[in-house]
Order: structure tokens, then sequence, then C-alpha cells
């Protein structure tokens, strides 16, 4: 059920409380400020923790005197999880609470929570207490230095070596190599993203994890910093040694996406590439058994079906390729979508810093205004030039060393 009247609500979507006059999405604090910061936590199955982190995360957040939201994402719980929330969202203005239809995944529910977040800098945590919401304050001690992602890192760990530690260790180790972007703790869910960073990234499977390594490609400034982990007092681990199965293969999609995106071609190619040379080389060793002793026959040697077999996959490797190239070209062009990012123009003496005005999903239950009004509510003032090809940045005009 959802609290207040929604006219427009449409039931294939996910339901959500909001607090404000019918339903409507607050874009603002408690008292018309603008949200500067917006707190994300994904829910499941955690009812006797839900009290005790709301209390946590709302006495961190006043101490920081920032405007601010918190966001819960009830993934599916059946345990009496939404029904606590429910109350709290009743209680604190501040509050929103997301519920699904089913358990979509933690990937999922921090997805749906960004998209519904006002703050300028969002932070994403688990529920389970076992993150110290008193670290958020230093989390955006670092954003205010200049950072765009910082990452905790349980350097101490409460957990079990062999069944969480150890398999942790070695996703980090993998995924730092593979992606370049060095971090100790990938897995940590506290972290703290500046809006423009998370603004167009579309999370699947567990790749929420891989956020930061994105934002590092994008040209994001990213550090990490030591942050408390505490043992679980209620409830249960929802992670098991699964998950880093499934890790590693979505890092073989993200090292995909992050090198390849924009030339899939080069993948397929350097494929191609090694396939044809074994093709060369297993034609070159068939005839040179077919002209010295024993005098094997061409079609009488295994080595002329190989040798086949790797010509026609170079070719078809090719093939695909330039299928992917077309694929990813109509994606780009077909949404005005550029294939790089840009922080600062300098002409004329003029910085121009570009800034990033995220657009309300007009699917959303929980607006009633259209994405235009939504975006003309977020519009720069009339001293600002919106660029051209994207209408979602923005270009802020200032002096030189300003």
């Amino acid at each position: 059920m959802l609290a207040g009247h929604l006219s427009d609500y449409d039931p294939t979507q996910r339901e959500a409380v909001h607090n404000g006059e019918h339903g409507e999405h607050l874009e603002h604090g408690e008292h018309g400020e603008h949200i500067q910061l917006s707190v994300i936590l994904p829910v499941y199955n955690e009812r006797e923790n839900v009290p005790l982190v709301h209390e946590q995360v709302t006495a961190a957040l006043e101490e920081l005197r920032r405007p601010y939201e918190i966001i819960y994402v009830d993934d599916g719980s059946t345990d009496g999880s939404y029904a606590a929330l429910e109350q709290l969202a009743k209680q604190d203005k501040r509050v929103v609470v997301i519920r699904f239809r089913r358990n979509f995944g933690q990937t999922a529910a921090m997805s749906a929570g960004i998209d519904h977040s006002q703050g300028d800098v969002i932070v994403l945590m688990d529920a389970d207490l076992q993150n110290d919401p008193a670290d958020i304050g230093r989390l955006m001690q670092k954003i205010d230095e200049g950072y765009d992602v910082v990452s905790g890192w349980r350097k101490h760990r409460k957990d079990k070596f062999l069944k969480r530690k150890l398999p942790s260790k070695i996703a980090n180790g993998l995924i730092s190599r593979v992606t370049k972007v060095r971090l100790h703790d990938y897995g940590c869910s506290l972290k703290a993203y500046r809006r423009e960073v998370l603004d167009g990234v579309r999370l699947y499977g567990e790749m929420h994890r891989f956020i930061p390594a994105y934002a590092s490609w994008a040209g994001a400034a990213i550090t990490e910093i030591p942050v408390n982990h505490r043992a679980r007092k209620y409830g249960k681990s929802k992670y098991g040694l699964s998950r880093t199965i499934r890790v590693v293969l979505d890092l073989i999609t993200v090292k995909f996406l992050g090198s390849y995106s924009t030339k899939p071609l080069y993948w397929f190619g350097f494929i191609s590439f090694f396939t044809g040379i074994l093709g060369f080389l297993a034609t070159g060793l068939l005839l040179w058994q077919r002209f010295t002793p024993p005098y094997v026959k061409i079609h009488d040697n295994p080595l002329l079906e190989l040798s086949a077999f790797m010509f026609m996959a170079a070719v078809q490797l090719v093939l695909f390729g330039l299928l992917a190239e077309l694929q990813m070209r109509t994606y780009f062009e077909s949404q005005g979508k550029a294939t790089y990012t840009l922080r600062t123009i300098v002409a004329d003496g003029v910085v121009h810093q570009i800034v990033r005005h995220p657009i309300p999903m007009v699917s959303s239950p929980i607006t009633k205004r259209s994405a235009r009004a939504a975006y003309a509510d977020a519009s720069p003032s009339p001293s600002e030039a919106p660029v051209p090809a994207s209408g979602r940045e923005t270009i802020i005009t200032q002096p030189v060393g300003s």
C-alpha cells in the first residue's frame, strides 16, 4: 500500500512511500532547502536493524548540518521490514521508502535509490549495522576536499576469514589488477559519490561494486579511507561464496565495457588476429608433414580441419566486431551520447565548468510532474548557457583562477 494518494500510480512500477502533499517527491529539505546529501540503504530482511540504523544515521547526519534525505529500498523483505520502514517515513519527513515487489538484489536496490534521490552527494551503505554511520562525516570531508568518489576500506573487518575475508581479498586484488583502479575494498558498500559521477550509470548484476572503476575511467578523482566495521548483531548475512563467482563474471563484462565499449572491433580483432596466426601455423605444419617423411596426405591429416576451423573463426570474429561497431554507433548516436566526458573548458580566458543536472524518471510513480517541468526546476540561472548537444549538461562560466 502507498502512503498518500497517487492518482497516476502505475501498477507496473515499484511501490514507494514518500512524505509530502499527495505523495509528490520531495526535492527540498524540511525547511525548503536544496538537498545536499542523499543516503541510500538497501534493506532485505533487517527488521531488527531498521530502527537502530535509522537512529544512528540520523544522528550522524544531524552533526553535518546539511539538508539531507534518507532513502530506504525494501528489496522484497518478508520479515516485516517494510512495516518498520513505513513507520519511519510517517514519522520523519526526510525519509523516503521504496518497496520492490520481489527481491531483485542489492545492485537493483542501489540503482532504484540513486534514480529517486535528489542530493548533490550520494552515500551508499548497508542497513545491517556493520557499516558505521559515524563515518559518513569523514567521507564528506574528502568530498569537500575535491574528490568525486570516496570509498570505504574495512581495514579491520569483523567477518570470518575463510568464508568472507579470503574470497574478498582475492576478488579485490583481481578487480584492482584488471581495472587498474587500486582499491583495498571494492566490496565495502559505504561509499560517497558526487551526483555527476553516477549520472548515466546503469547497474546490472553485482556491478554496484565496480562504480569506482567506471568513475575512474570517466576521469573522476577517487580516494579510499579506512572505515569502522562492526560485527553483525541481528539477522544473518545474505552473502556467500557464490557471489565471488558472480563478481568474476561481472568483472569480465566491466573490463570489456571499460576498455572496448567504443571500439569493440579491437576486442574481436585481437582475438581474430591470434586465431588467424594459429590457422597459418597449422597450415604450415600440414604442408611440412605432407612433403617430409612420413609424407602424411593432407586429407588424412587432422590439421586440415584445425586450420580450416581457425581461419573460419578468424573471419567470423571480424564480422562479429563489425556488427558490434554498428550497435555501438547506433547506441551513442541514437541517444545523442558523447563518447567522452568533460570536466572544464578554458576559452577566451574564461573557465567553463561542466555540470550535470539530473532529470527524474518519467515513469516514476513518486513524481507527478513531467521530466520537462522537473528539468526546468533544476535549470541554471539565465547567465548559464546550456550545452546544445546534451540537454543534461550546463556550462557554468567563471574567471580563470577563481
